[in-house]
């Protein structure tokens, strides 16, 4: 039998380093990760040397009906309704900087879209506290994976603090008072440093969400709110997920279409409303956020 050397790193006899595949993999994986955080910390930088005026709300409640007459055709659902690129493409010439976007991290096809267009944009993500594993490892994911800048929008009371004010399980309780401070009450106050934010709301979700338009004013929040992908079926936002390899929640693979924090989240069953595993058994559809 002949003898085999094997080394790592060293070549035979020479003592000369052998290429491993994977240290270059690592290397340029290092490589690409600074390149972006050089990216990000330069996006920073130029937005804090920037002294933006917020337009007043009627200025931005006349941008919203402007560009709402501008994409939005004959009506919700219509032939002639601007595309999902086309509507970004708007928001991002009218508000630039201005503009957010909004993601529970179901997928990140909005946050990606946007990118395409205003890459490093600030993805607001309401980190409530109570949120899946699955839910937190897409978060990352997004991060590390798209041109974002994620921005964790936290209540001001940790979970813990919150049982100690208000007593423990507060969702069982009081699931309107849970999730106003939990998540509607700590984005308004993220909003306010925006002009416009993009949401994921399809009007495919609800029958509640069936004739939501483009783009329209947010009275409760007080800024211009758009919905590029509001006329998306659950095929298309699948397939281009799929088409772009984009990150999604694993949990849509397990029977939820609809995710929100664990407590208030179940399973859906064959032929139920793609929300009814949301506040299940409760006089209750939405967080607040879309009200």
């Amino acid at each position: 039998m002949t003898a085999v050397s094997v080394s790592l790193g060293v070549g035979p006899n020479t003592g000369a380093p052998v290429s491993s595949p994977l240290a270059g993999t690592a290397q340029r994986a290092r490589e690409r990760a600074a390149a972006r955080e050089s990216a990000r910390a330069e996006r920073r930088a130029r937005l804090a040397g920037v002294n933006r005026r917020r337009r007043s709300d009627s200025e931005l409640w006349e941008a919203a009906r402007r560009g709402q007459a501008e994409l939005g055709g004959s009506g919700p659902g219509s032939a002639d309704e601007a595309t999902a690129e086309e509507v970004i493409a708007w928001s991002v010439r009218e508000f630039g900087d201005g503009l957010a976007v909004a993601s529970s991290m179901t997928d990140s096809v909005l946050a990606y879209l946007v990118s395409q267009q205003l890459p490093w944009v600030d993805v607001l993500f309401g980190d409530t506290g109570y949120h899946f594993a699955e839910t937190l490892g897409t978060r990352a994911a997004v991060e590390h994976e798209l041109d974002v800048t994620v921005v964790d929008v936290r209540p001001r009371l940790t979970v813990a603090q919150q049982d100690a004010v208000h007593g423990p399980d507060l969702f069982e309780r009081d699931p309107e008072a849970c999730c106003r401070m939990r998540k509607v009450e700590p984005m308004r106050e993220a909003l306010a440093g925006y002009e416009a934010w993009a949401t994921g709301l399809r009007r495919a979700d609800s029958v509640s969400r069936a004739s939501a338009p483009l783009v329209s004013w947010d009275s409760s929040n007080n800024l211009v709110k758009i919905n590029p992908i509001a006329g998306w079926t659950d095929d298309d936002l699948v397939s281009y997920a799929l088409r772009h390899r984009l990150v999604v929640n694993p949990l849509l693979a397990d029977g939820y279409p609809s995710i929100g924090c664990a407590p208030c989240t179940r399973r859906v069953e064959p032929g139920e409303d793609a929300r009814a595993g949301r506040w299940a058994g409760l006089d209750k559809s939405e967080c607040g956020l879309h009200e």
